[in-house]
């Protein structure tokens, strides 16, 4: 969706305060105050610099200058992420704008409540090449809910209320707002009218009772019946409903990789995260269940695996804020539209009743099933035999002693999937991650977002040698605005999933997975170097005595970022799997190569 801001409906009311005269740019900051917002991350230039101008008169505006545009984007993810709010970052026309690119996408693919402000060339520049010209409206077209062109300096207030309107309701994500150089430097008598009424923009979050009913029903006649639990629970703010529910129904509970947190991992209904690299009882519930009880999940490919084989027996009940979701994968017996929060609430009502009116079917058979699959496959790992740390005792020493007031961001691979496995999360938003788009460089500005968000809990970045080296700048941002995170380097010297895939699929045909960061004599980079030159508390840890001693140190230094070089086996594998495209079923390939299984 595009449009020029003179689509936004504009009607000031005598009830709101208006009338000041102002730039359009000094608009842009005053109507980011009215929406409440303290926090932004940016980078100027050129064609943003009337808004930079305006940001130093800004009484309630912290701006935060990061050092990379990439950086700002996924630190206002993860500021959004962690706080449950509008993430916002500002960027300057061509290549400072398309640089958000990618955390606009990251944050489409997950949902994230995002706005972005470009800077946009002299309207009567437009479309003629000029300096630092890109159609930034365009390229993002399709990874934005919306975008806004604004070439008046009146529809600047119109356009950031919408902007912010839309990030934040119905299915939560990415909204854009170009704003041109005279529309910035125009001068326009500032009114705020926070009504938004956008033509054709009715998120439906009230689900349809006769649906409701219907989903009833399909509950208290399963005999095998999970609820597959997706992010949208948490972007709802719906996980005290969601655990009355599921305590209600007694059905076992698996949630995906951008759930983590949203029911606890300590509850008894609780079977882990299910997928390629999902628990053993999580897949298999699924594969193997009556009924879905599926809750603002979408099917994703890494779920399902091969979705025409995916729980082949089950009836579906989808419920999701987004209507183009339901069916989208697979055919829904129970469609549910509405906002999670609602649904579940509802859904609560009417099981309720029902148990009330009925009797329900008996599912202690199913539980002892899963109970049988707990118990023969609980996660585990294989200690190293190369002498080497072991990956998954490091993360999972993070989460123990760190504990679940925390919060964990993931870079992408190897050490995301550990970090999900490993750590126990007792509560939403202690796990931040780039899930659909899989964004390597995504932890280190992310942590930082969130840091900002929640300064007073400890925000780990768990990164790998790969991610870390795409945006480490960014601990620059980090030192010199005093934002303490604490970084741990997973350190195998290579791009590790991609090694266990080339181990596994390519008869370890290594190819360009190599990085030499981490056994050797030399290092390349030296990370404790570079996190000092950075001026953060840089340690490298190479035995497991030293392991639980830098956790603490980490989380005992608050004055400045800290980063630890965890080096680790480059041989330690992700388990379980279930290859790209196989069915949830060939699981067994896991079972039968994962050496923590083997026979006693």
């Amino acid at each position: 969706m595009t449009s020029e801001s003179s689509a936004v409906p504009h009607q000031p009311d005598p009830d709101y305060s208006g009338g000041e005269r102002m730039t359009g740019a000094q608009a842009v900051v005053r109507s980011l105050e009215a929406l409440g917002v303290r926090d932004v991350f940016g980078l100027p230039g050129g064609a943003v610099l009337p808004l930079y101008d305006a940001l130093m008169d800004a009484a309630e505006l912290r701006h935060i200058l990061v050092r990379h545009e990439q950086g700002g984007g996924h630190a206002a993810e993860g500021f959004a992420s962690a706080k449950g709010e509008v993430g916002v970052c500002i960027a300057t026309s061509g290549p400072g704008a398309t640089n958000l690119v990618t955390a606009i996408a990251d944050a489409y693919m997950d949902s994230v409540p995002m706005l972005a402000i470009t800077g946009q060339v002299f309207s009567h520049l437009m479309g003629s090449d000029a300096f630092q010209e890109a159609d930034i409206i365009g390229i993002t077209m399709p990874i934005t809910k919306h975008s806004f062109l604004v070439k008046k300096p009146e529809d600047v207030p119109g356009a950031i209320a919408a902007a912010y309107h839309l990030a934040s309701t119905g299915r939560p994500g990415p909204v854009l707002v170009d704003i041109t150089k005279d529309a910035q430097e125009g001068l326009v008598d500032f009114v705020w009218d926070p009504r938004v009424d956008l033509a054709g923009y009715r998120p439906i979050t009230k689900a349809n009772s006769k649906q409701i009913q219907a989903a009833a029903d399909l509950i208290a006649q399963a005999e095998r019946p999970v609820f597959y639990v997706g992010g949208g629970v948490g972007r709802a703010g719906a996980s005290a409903e969601l655990l009355q529910l599921a305590e209600l129904v007694g059905a076992p509970v698996v949630t995906t990789l951008m759930a983590r947190g949203v029911f606890p991992d300590s509850h008894p209904q609780h079977l882990g995260m299910p997928g390629m690299h999902g628990t053993v009882p999580a897949v298999l519930a699924l594969q193997e269940s009556d009924l879905l009880i599926t809750l603002g999940a979408r099917f994703d490919d890494r779920v399902t695996g091969k979705a025409a084989q995916f729980a082949p027996d089950a009836k579906v009940i989808h419920a999701d804020i987004d209507p183009a979701e339901i069916g989208k994968i697979r055919a829904a017996d129970v469609p549910i539209v509405g906002d999670a929060a609602e649904v579940i609430s509802d859904l609560i009502a009417a099981v309720s009743t029902c148990k009330l009116s009925r009797e329900c079917a008996d599912i202690s058979e199913w539980w002892e099933r899963l109970r049988m699959l707990q118990e023969k496959f609980p996660l585990g790992y294989k200690e190293t035999t190369d002498g080497l740390l072991s990956p998954q005792h490091i993360i999972q020493r993070i989460g123990e002693i760190t504990g679940p007031e925390g919060v964990y961001v993931a870079g992408v691979g190897q050490h995301q999937m550990w970090a999900a496995q490993f750590i126990k999360y007792e509560r939403p938003n202690a796990w931040l991650n780039s899930g659909g788009a899989g964004t390597m460089g995504y932890s280190v500005p992310a942590a930082m977002g969130a840091k900002v968000a929640e300064p007073d809990r400890a925000v780990w970045a768990i990164d790998g040698d790969g991610c870390f080296q795409m945006t480490n700048q960014e601990l620059a941002t980090c030192m010199v605005n005093n934002i303490p995170i604490k970084v741990a380097i997973i350190n195998n010297s290579s791009l590790g999933m991609v090694r266990q895939w080339q181990t596994l699929i390519y008869d370890g045909r290594y190819s360009n997975t190599e990085l030499n960061t981490g056994h050797g004599s030399e290092r390349i980079p030296d990370f404790v170097k570079l996190g000092e030159a950075y001026g953060c508390l840089a340690i490298r840890v190479e035995r497991e005595d030293q392991v639980d001693d830098a956790i603490r140190l980490a989380l005992e230094t608050n004055d400045r970022p800290v980063v630890i070089d965890f080096v680790v086996s480059s041989d330690a594998m992700v388990w379980p799997m279930v290859r790209q495209g196989t069915s949830n079923s060939d699981i067994q390939y896991a079972l039968e190569h994962a050496p923590e299984w083997e026979e006693e």
